[in-house]
């Protein structure tokens, strides 16, 4: 089993790291996407579909316009909602 995490300092803390060789012992495995690499990790990418077209200004006003607009969003994920990943250029 593979557990891919970004480098988030809980990730990295000591406890993970002293736990490290008797998770991989046990056949568990921590697998570290490189330091800033958004396009690899997909909640970074939903996050940024999220910001830059799923949510509207009017999302913004109040905190609980806020809340129900990402719950809107998360719950059309994958239905009205998708992220074409085949798109994706590096380079942009």
């Amino acid at each position: 089993t593979v557990v891919v995490l970004d480098n988030a300092r809980i990730h990295t803390a000591g406890y993970i790291q002293m736990m490290r060789p008797i998770w991989e012992a046990r056949g568990l495995y921590l697998f570290f996407l490189p330091v800033y690499c958004p396009h690899l990790n997909l909640a970074e990418t939903l996050w940024r579909h999220l910001k830059g077209g799923w949510l509207r200004p009017e999302d913004y006003l109040t905190n609980d316009d806020l809340a129900y607009a990402l719950n809107r969003c998360l719950t059309n994920v994958g239905g009205k909602l998708s992220i074409n990943f085949s798109a994706f250029n590096a380079n942009q």
